[in-house]
Parts: structure tokens; sequence; C-alpha cells
């Protein structure tokens, strides 16, 4: 008969053990917390507004490429004489161009949507502000604007009359 080993002490046995619940259920709230946060920053104007002036200066900056390599380098060309260009050639220079000029047209008009649709989003969260009570009235006899709860006009010192519901 073979000789098993000794058994092991009972200080070597790892043991596991499942996380308990609270420790799950506090990792997803500060999940859902940090979401959260990144949320508000992501979305907060500032940010919207440069993340969409630097794509819409990107695009841009297609047109201006477009418009030296299309116009510009083509009449410093002919000027020169180093090229003459045919018919053919220069509505090449014309389509690519407004090629150009479409496509920005394009990007800024899905921006547009993009950011009306996260604005739209953005205030169904929110509830709206009821106006706030008026604190001033106007004078019937001179027009003036004076505080609502005046006796007497300022400003032609008129008596008013007291409304009575």
């Amino acid at each position: 008969m073979a000789a098993f080993p000794a058994e092991q002490p009972s200080s070597l046995l790892i043991i596991c053990r499942a996380p308990s619940k609270a420790a799950d259920k506090e990792k997803r709230y500060r999940m859902k917390r940090f979401l959260k946060e990144f949320k508000e920053f992501a979305l907060r104007g500032n940010v919207m507004d440069m993340a969409v002036g630097i794509i819409i200066g990107g695009a841009f900056s297609g047109i201006v490429a477009s418009l030296t390599d299309n116009f510009i380098n083509p009449i410093l060309n002919e000027l020169t004489g180093n090229a003459v260009y045919t018919k053919t050639e220069v509505l090449g220079f014309v389509s690519a161009f407004l090629s150009s000029v479409v496509n920005f047209i394009i990007m800024a008009f899905i921006l547009f949507c993009l950011v009306k649709a996260i604005n739209k989003l953005m205030s169904l969260g929110k509830k709206k502000e009821e106006p706030a009570a008026p604190t001033t009235k106007l004078c019937p006899y001179c027009k003036s604007e004076i505080p609502i709860d005046a006796t007497r006009c300022a400003h032609c010192t008129s008596i008013l009359e007291e409304k009575h519901d």
C-alpha cells in the first residue's frame, strides 16, 4: 500500500468567500455616482461648446485647405507662368472646392442636430420654473412702475385705490 502524505495543516488552506451583498451594493452606488458625475461634466454647456468648436474648426480647416489648393495656388501659378490650366482643370478646382463646402455644411447640420437632441434630453429631467410673483405694478395715472404694495405713487403722488377681491 502506498502511503498518503500527511494532511496539510488548516492554516495553509485558502478560504474563498464571496463578497457580501453590502459590498456589492456599495460598489454599484459608487459606479452610479461616478457615471452621474461624468455625465454632468461631459454635458455641461462649456464642454459641449468646446467640443462643437473643435469639430467645426476641423471641418472649416478643410474649406481653407481646399480654397488654397484649388483657387489661390492655381491663380498664383497662372500669374507667374508656371502652369496653364484648361477649362476642365478649372472646373475640377471649382468642384473640389464646392465639395469641401458641402462637406462642411453637412457636418455643421449634423452637429446642430446632435446638440439640439442633447439639449432636449437634458431638459427632460428638469422641472419648469414657475414665474415669480410680480413685485411691481403700473401706476394707473402716470404709468410709472411702482412697488406692488404701494398705496401712493412715488412719481405723481396719486393715491392708489386698493382692489378688494
